[in-house]
């Protein structure tokens, strides 16, 4: 692939890579192996919140997202909160030089259109601004692929995120109601299309042999989070956290009493206080924790559980990727839009109001209706590997030289 000139076209990838999140990197990792796949002589590199640990895994050259290292500690003395502001300001020199570097940017998918977890409007939200303001202004070609998307309460974090998204050159959503927020944040979606996340483009490991049916139970995983809720759930952040903790423990020791095996996961590295936290309340060698470095490594632990509970929302793509059935500790509409797509609308819980009786419930009707569960998943799998490829030949029509490439569809796996 070669831009007009005869030059390898310069792919520019953004966002929070390489900051400790799995499902962020797995998104890049499923950008990075469609452009391996069908665009091999692109020169890729980030702008990325963790450069060293995305050079290192992905082999591509990185820069650091911001000019302050500061920036995601909290700002208290007056100068580290000058220091910030004037990093705010560098920020923009320095995003519009990386992005002039560049044929075509891909922010791939994530919910950087979303305030579901707690966000303040100078954070995250400003930086994709600059971003797509200097891809606008540079012309180089912005695209949002297969993004996560909400309607936002907070004045100044709407209007970063709708300016954003209006100056992309290009948009894709995750699920039909993220494109329904944009359109009600005022932004005109007419021509945006919607696919599955782009984790459901990543391999799959080999499936687990059927469980015996006459063999006793087998191992539960159990995806925790520092959950805290979102940007309007501020006030009562503590409380909110005790009760997830707390309902999520009672469940781990019912599961350890009945001699069931429960395998503790996590998404991000924040999450590894929550495990912490179990492992100290449930003593039993029955609870153990995994120590997961990739969605991948999420797959393989699920792949052999007989059941998952989750509440990370690419804790649950790995678990419904895998064909295992999954019960999903709900944060935000996009979980239960997910579950629903997949077949599972059923078997979805508040994550805010974990009731542990409930939850005990619903799970044990997920497990009695395990094998036709399972089968739902592995044909709901195959559309969306199938809409996955759709969606990937439809960006390389919209931002790559179509003298190089007309577009056609691949044959789906």
């Amino acid at each position: 692939m070669t831009a007009a000139d005869g030059a390898p076209v310069r792919v520019g990838v953004f966002g929070l890579l390489g900051s400790g999140n799995l499902g962020n990197d797995g998104s890049l990792e499923a950008v990075l192996g469609y452009l391996r796949a069908e665009h091999p002589e692109a020169v890729v590199d980030a702008l990325c919140g963790g450069p060293e640990a995305v050079t290192t895994r992905f082999g591509i050259p990185a820069t650091r997202l911001h000019w302050y290292r500061g920036e995601y500690r909290t700002a208290s003395r007056a100068g580290a909160v000058a220091a910030k502001g004037v990093g705010k300001l560098v920020d923009v020199f320095r995003t519009a030089a990386w992005v002039r570097r560049h044929d075509v940017v891909i922010v791939p998918g994530m919910g950087v259109l979303e305030a579901t977890l707690p966000l303040r409007p100078w954070g995250f939200p400003y930086s994709l601004f600059l971003l797509c303001a200097s891809g606008r202004l540079l012309r180089t070609r912005v695209a949002l692929l297969g993004v996560g998307a909400a309607t936002i309460g907070d004045r100044a974090t709407r209007a970063l995120v709708r300016w954003s998204a209006r100056l992309a050159a290009y948009r894709s959503y995750r699920d039909a109601q993220s494109r329904d927020a944009m359109r009600a944040m005022g932004v005109d979606t007419a021509r945006d299309e919607v696919h599955p996340d782009l984790a459901f483009a990543l391999p799959t490991p080999r499936a687990s042999a059927p469980a015996d049916p006459s063999a006793p139970p087998g191992p539960v995983c159990l995806g925790v989070m520092d959950f805290h809720g979102g940007n309007d759930d501020r006030a009562r952040a503590d409380e909110i956290y005790r009760r997830y903790l707390d309902g999520t423990v009672r469940f781990v020791r019912t599961l350890a009493e009945e001699g069931r095996a429960v395998r503790l996961l996590t998404g991000d590295d924040c999450d590894a206080s929550v495990v912490a936290a179990i492992l100290d309340a449930v003593d039993s060698p029955l609870v153990t924790a995994a120590e997961p470095s990739s969605l991948a490594d999420l797959m393989k632990e699920m792949a052999a559980a007989d059941t998952v509970v989750a509440i990370r929302y690419h804790n649950l793509i790995c678990a419904l990727k895998t064909g295992t059935p999954v019960l999903a500790l709900c944060y935000a509409a996009k979980s239960d839009a997910l579950m629903a797509e997949m077949g599972l609308g059923a078997y979805c819980h508040p994550a805010r109001e974990v009731d542990a009786d409930r939850l005990l419930e619903q799970f044990r009707a997920l497990e009695k209706h395990s094998a036709e569960l399972r089968r739902t998943l592995t044909e709901r799998n195959l559309d969306a590997a199938r809409q996955l490829e759709r969606q990937f030949d439809s960006l390389t029509a919209a931002l790559f030289p179509a003298a190089d490439h007309a577009p056609t569809l691949r044959k789906a796996p």
